[in-house]
């Protein structure tokens, strides 16, 4: 399989998504809307994009397999399974608030091959693959030069589905409210993972998420220098739906304080 051939493809068929989010942004009504749990919303927006990708995708790789978010398709890993959210930051979309991403990524077993995250608003596509470096709209990215914890933007999301976790949740957002230089919070973990990737963001961490969030933005983050680990410190991200990415200095010093955290 050439990854760079496939990569290729596939941006062509996450444009057609983004270019159908962006002509529906500010047009879908209340009762289009369906709360899906409490926190998660979705309207035809993020079914219509899935189906799009899913058979764009599906003539790209006929042989693989799918794991999406809205599941309009069966769900069957394969050896090469396409792992798709179709829309990452529904809220944000809803309430026009412009941060919001289509994210892909290709696994084979557990290995991520190829990722994919449009920025829908701000048009910028981010992409990498296997030993190709990362990249947003032609132009190679890569992670900040930063070393310290003290000169780090920090992103992180809140993960509405931990409620049982907040004291350990609150104990890693204190540590960082008191020694980063700076906290943010987009409302769309696969955006924070791009960011990580071109420099924007010096850290990105989270837990809770699925392996929809982040599939596509854990390789950018790899390809653009930096590391990517759950909160353990081992590569069970897409399985344990924890993260953290940065610079791989400052990782092992954020890894090392919230690995105390979360073990206490």
């Amino acid at each position: 399989m050439e990854l760079k051939e496939v990569l290729d493809k596939a941006l062509v068929v996450v444009e057609e998504a983004a270019v159908f989010i962006r002509s529906q942004a500010g047009k879908v009504r209340e009762d289009d809307i369906i709360t899906k749990s409490k926190n998660s919303l979705v309207s035809y927006v993020d079914q219509t994009a899935e189906e799009i990708l899913v058979t764009g995708l599906g003539k790209i790789l006929p042989e693989a397999g799918f794991i999406t978010e809205e599941e309009t398709v069966e769900q069957l890993p394969s050896e090469y399974t396409w792992i798709i959210d179709p829309l990452d930051g529904t809220t944000n979309f809803l309430q026009q608030i412009p941060f919001y991403a289509v994210s892909v990524g290709l696994v084979h077993k557990d290995q991520i091959l190829i990722g994919i995250v449009s920025d829908v608003e701000n048009r910028e596509v981010f992409y990498a693959w296997k030993g190709g470096g990362a990249w947003c709209n032609g132009e190679e990215i890569h992670v900040s030069g930063r070393t310290e914890i003290e000169e780090a933007i920090v992103a992180t999301g809140f993960p509405y589905a931990s409620r049982g976790n907040l004291p350990k949740l609150s104990a890693a957002f204190d540590f960082f409210l008191n020694h980063a230089s700076g906290i943010r919070r987009l409302g769309s973990a696969a955006i924070d993972l791009a960011y990580v990737a071109c420099g924007r963001f010096d850290v990105y961490y989270e837990t809770t998420l699925n392996a929809w969030d982040i599939a596509g933005g854990i390789i950018l983050v790899e390809e653009a220098g930096g590391k990517a680990t759950d909160f353990k410190g081992e590569n069970k991200m897409l399985k344990n739906g924890e993260v953290i990415a940065a610079p791989e200095e400052i990782h092992t010093a954020v890894s090392a304080h919230i690995r105390v955290i979360f073990e206490s």
